[in-house]
């Protein structure tokens, strides 16, 4: 079972991103999907984590600007990200806790996608 995250990229202050994240493997169900993100210099913090039903969560920093949703066919959650801000400058991450085939539930966490705002 892995994540693979994507969509991170350059964007001027203002601008909008969209994150994917896709869960695959020997997966029989996922609870809670969500982000995090390690900006630089800094500890790795929290974004925002939506439940299978879609109960969506969010740090106080990015909300009302950062939806997060999922589609649970798929396995895949996303994280639409406006107005960004330059100290919105970070590796995100994706993570989820998953349940395999094998019934072995685990907290997994992708590689990271880069997301860069400029001034």
């Amino acid at each position: 079972v892995q994540l693979q995250a994507s969509g991170g990229g350059l964007v001027q202050a203002g601008g909008s991103l969209r994150l994917s994240c896709v869960a695959s493997g020997s997966i029989s169900s996922i609870s809670s999907m969500g982000w995090y993100r390690r900006p630089p210099g800094k500890e790795r913090e929290w974004v925002a984590t939506t439940t299978s039903r879609g109960i969506a969560t969010y740090t106080d920093s990015v909300k009302g600007r950062f939806t997060i949703s999922r589609d649970n066919a798929k396995n895949t959650v996303f994280l639409q990200m406006n107005s960004l801000k330059p100290e919105d400058t970070a590796i995100y991450y994706c993570d989820a806790v998953i349940t395999s085939l094998e019934m072995d539930t685990i907290a997994l966490m992708g590689d990271g996608t880069q997301v860069t705002v400029s001034s």
